[in-house]
């Protein structure tokens, strides 16, 4: 077994957590899957992403990229919801040459239902990101180990777009039953299968 002390921080498996919008990092089942991974030996960043009830594009690839600072093999991304938008257009900004462990994506959307909105005001936010093309081959290029979680229930995303990550990105699709949006409104307090997710990437 590795001794966690006698590795250089270099060495560690960082994991980023994206909450979507409207969240913040204590919902759901972010705490719980960042204490599994801290006893796993992972350094894990789980933030407050900024103004989350008015998400932008520009800012919050901004954050995400402040925050990683340099990426590596070791690194590794868990987004919910708009935090995968928010992964998928850091990575395809990426500098040619770096590569990156891995992600998951848990109830990640290129498309919204017509519940996902409140309000004009919500569709308004939406739209940039809706509208503002995802370049998928940029994407891949970084890391070719994509994981992404869907509910047969959830509301706001539909379940056809579990078809264009896998047609994308190749990635794996997980189909969770009764699991709604995986908000923390939904009881989601905990998630076996991010976590084996993860420890699937990670693992490798």
């Amino acid at each position: 077994m590795v001794d966690i002390n006698k590795l250089s921080v270099s060495d560690m498996k960082r994991v980023f957590i994206i909450h979507g919008w409207g969240g913040h990092p204590e919902e759901g089942c972010f705490p719980w899957l960042k204490k599994e991974l801290q006893t796993k030996g992972f350094q894990v960043f789980n933030p407050a992403m900024p103004n989350p009830l008015r998400p932008e594009i520009e800012t919050w690839v901004s954050f995400l990229n402040n925050l990683i600072g340099t990426p590596d093999e070791n690194t590794y991304l868990f987004g919910h919801s708009i935090g995968v938008q928010t992964i998928l257009r850091y990575l395809e900004n990426l500098p040619d040459n770096v590569k990156i462990g891995g992600a998951v994506f848990l109830a990640g959307w290129v498309n919204l239902t017509n519940e996902a909105y409140d309000d004009a005001e919500d569709a308004e936010i939406a739209k940039s990101w809706l509208e503002t093309p995802i370049n998928w081959a940029k994407i891949k290029y970084h890391t070719k180990k994509f994981i992404a979680i869907f509910s047969d229930n959830d509301s706001l995303v539909p379940l056809s777009d579990a078809e264009i990550f896998k047609e994308k990105l190749g990635a794996k699709i997980i189909v969770e039953n009764n699991k709604g949006h995986f908000s923390g409104s939904d009881g989601i307090d905990n998630l076996p299968s991010a976590l084996e997710a993860l420890l699937e990437l990670t693992s490798s």
